[in-house]
């Protein structure tokens, strides 16, 4: 499974059935992460486990020191996780991106799911996206610190 994680003063998700529906919100957090979560088609259960932990204790906040020694979950803040197939395209030949790489929606709502849910079952507070919508996401980056994660 492959993330892109931005440390985030605030983030917010919106979503539309239909380009004829109106714009809802379906998750909104204060300070935390905002986790673009792409998956592929030999992605399992083991790696959005262990995607989940990694963005759990992965230490991106500020100590009393200024020093990135505190995870989300020392900093006691919020994970929004949105799905994210266009993380594997793939761009080496032409100009338009290849999506062969990315697991089919009936594959990869499952495995993000499993993120959200491991998540929530270390103490993360999660808000999340919505599956087979167009999506908005808004954010204030905070540092900006953003990190690309790949796991197997």
């Amino acid at each position: 499974m492959r993330a892109v994680v931005q440390r985030v003063i605030r983030a917010q998700v919106t979503f539309r059935s239909s380009p004829h529906d109106d714009w809802e919100v379906a998750g909104s957090i204060g300070p935390g992460l905002c986790v673009l979560v792409g998956a592929t088609h030999t992605d399992t259960t083991v790696g959005a486990d262990k995607l989940a932990d990694k963005l759990w204790g992965l230490r991106i906040f500020d100590d009393d020191d200024g020093v990135m020694n505190r995870s989300v979950a020392d900093a006691g803040g919020a994970v929004l996780v949105v799905s994210q197939f266009t993380l594997y395209g793939d761009t080496a030949k032409g100009r338009r991106p290849s999506w062969i790489a990315a697991a089919r929606p009936e594959v990869a709502e499952p495995l993000v799911e499993r993120v959200t849910e491991r998540l929530r079952s270390l103490g993360a507070d999660v808000e999340t996206g919505r599956f087979r919508t167009d999506m908005r996401v808004e954010l204030v980056n905070d540092g900006p610190v953003t990190l690309m994660l790949d796991v197997d």
